[in-house]
C-alpha cells in the first residue's frame, strides 16, 4: 500500500525531485566533466586557470587546474580525472589512467601534476581507496597489472613496455600524487557556482526586504535617471526642477520621485542578490525583456515626458514575461525600477533636452 503524503504541484508537473547525490549518477560523461570544471571554477582562488580537455586525445587529462600559467616552464597543476561509471571505482578502472600519466610525463608532454584526483559519482571503492592511501602498494599493483591493463591500452601507436629508461622512471615516480575525492564535499562547493540551481533545482533563495527608510541621499550611480525625472516633471508642469528640494512644491512629483528611487534600489538588489546563483546573463536577459516590452510605448507620442514614464511603468508591471528564473522572485517594484535602470544605462530616454 502506498504511503500517503502531500503531493506538490511541482511533482505533478515534473515528477519527484531527485537529490543532487543521485542526479549526478544520471549525468552523461560529458556533463560529468563540465560539472567537475564548474566545481573547480568555484576554487578559482586556488588556481589561475581551469581547462577541460577530455576526449580521445586528452593524454590522460580530463580537467586541468593550473596553479600557474601553462606558458611557465614546468608549470604546476592538478589533474582531475572524471570517471562516470555505474559503480564505485575499482583498481582495474584506473590502472590505465595512471599508466597514461606515467607515460606522457616520461615523454615530457606535460609536467608531473602536483595532485591527480579521481572524480566519480559513486567515489572510489574499498580496494582502490586502500591503494590510494598506500603509494608503495599502489606502485606494486600497477607493476603487477602493467601488461594486462596498460601495455597495449595507453596509446594506439605503440605498446608501452615497462622496461629500460621507462622502468627506471617508473621506479622513481612518486605514486603519492594519486588521490580520491569526496563527492559530498564537491557537491557542497558546487552550490556556490551559478549553474548549481540550473543543474539541481531547489529554487532561488528569498530576498531580504529593503529598508526603504534608509534610502536617503542620492548616490552617484543614480544621477542619470534622477536628472531625467526632474526634466520629465518639468515637461508636464512647465516648471524647472533641479533638486529633490524643489519637488516639495508638488506633492505628486515628490511622491513619485520617492517611489521611483525605492523601485530603482529594488531593481539593483535583484541584479546583485542573485548574481552568484544564476548564469551570467540571466539578469541582462530579464532586463532586455522589459526593454523590448516597453520600447514601443517609450517611442510613442505622449503629451509630456511624465505621462510617458507613467505609461511605461504601468506596462512594465503587467508584461507577460518568459520563463526567465527571475520571474519567480521579481516583484512590481523591480519591473518599474528596471525602467529607470534602462534610463540610467542610457538605453532609453524620457525627454531629450536638446530638442
Amino acid at each position: 500500500m502506498l504511503e500517503k503524503k502531500f503531493t506538490s504541484n511541482f511533482e505533478v508537473t515534473y515528477g519527484a525531485n531527485i537529490v543532487p547525490i543521485k542526479r549526478i549518477e544520471i549525468f552523461s560523461p560529458e556533463e560529468w566533466e563540465l560539472f567537475t570544471k564548474e566545481y573547480l571554477e568555484v576554487l578559482q582562488d586556488d588556481y589561475v586557470e581551469i581547462e577541460r580537455i577530455g576526449g580521445a586525445n586528452d593524454n590522460g587529462r580530463d580537467v586541468i587546474a593550473y596553479f600557474e600559467p601553462a606558458t611557465v616552464k614546468n608549470y604546476k597543476w592538478d589533474c582531475f580525472q572524471c570517471k562516470h561509471y555505474d559503480h564505485s571505482l575499482h583498481p582495474s578502472d584506473v590502472y590505465v589512467e595512471i599508466g597514461k600519466i606515467l607515460y606522457y610525463t616520461f615523454k615530457k608532454d606535460y609536467p608531473i601534476p602536483e595532485n591527480y584526483f579521481f572524480v566519480a559519482p559513486k567515489g572510489c571503492g574499498t580496494s582502490l581507496s586502500k591503494l590510494l592511501t598506500d603509494k608503495d602498494l599502489l606502485k606494486q599493483k600497477i607493476k603487477d597489472n602493467w601488461v594486462q591493463s596498460c601495455e597495449t591500452k595507453i596509446t594506439k601507436n605503440a605498446d608501452v613496455k615497462l622496461e629500460g629508461e621507462f622502468l627506471n622512471y617508473f621506479e622513481n615516480f612518486d605514486f603519492g600524487i594519486f588521490k580520491k575525492t569526496n563527492i559530498k564535499e564537491i557537491l557542497d562547493k558546487h552550490k556556490n557556482h551559478p549553474n548549481h540551481i540550473i543543474r539541481f533545482g531547489g529554487g532561488l533563495p528569498s530576498r531580504p526586504k529593503i529598508d526603504e527608510a534608509a534610502i536617503d541621499q542620492i548616490k552617484e550611480n543614480e544621477l542619470v535617471y534622477v536628472q531625467q525625472l526632474f526634466i520629465s516633471y518639468g515637461d508636464e508642469s512647465k516648471t524647472k526642477y533641479e533638486s529633490q528640494t524643489d519637488l516639495q512644491t508638488n506633492l505628486n512629483y515628490q511622491n513619485h520621485f520617492n517611489r521611483t528611487r525605492i523601485n530603482f534600489h529594488y531593481a539593483e538588489q535583484l541584479r546583485n542578490f542573485y548574481r552568484d546563483s544564476l548564469p551570467i546573463n540571466t539578469f541582462q536577459d530579464f532586463q532586455d525583456e522589459i526593454y523590448n516590452g516597453i520600447i514601443d510605448t517609450v517611442e510613442d507620442s505622449h503629451d509630456n515626458a511624465f505621462k510617458k514614464i507613467k505609461a511605461s511603468e504601468q506596462l512594465a508591471s503587467t508584461l507577460q514575461l518568459s520563463s526567465n528564473p527571475l520571474t519567480t522572485v521579481s516583484i512590481v517594484n523591480d519591473r518599474k525600477g528596471i525602467c529607470h535602470q534602462l534610463v540610467n544605462d542610457k538605453k532609453i530616454i524620457w525627454k531629450d533636452e536638446s530638442k
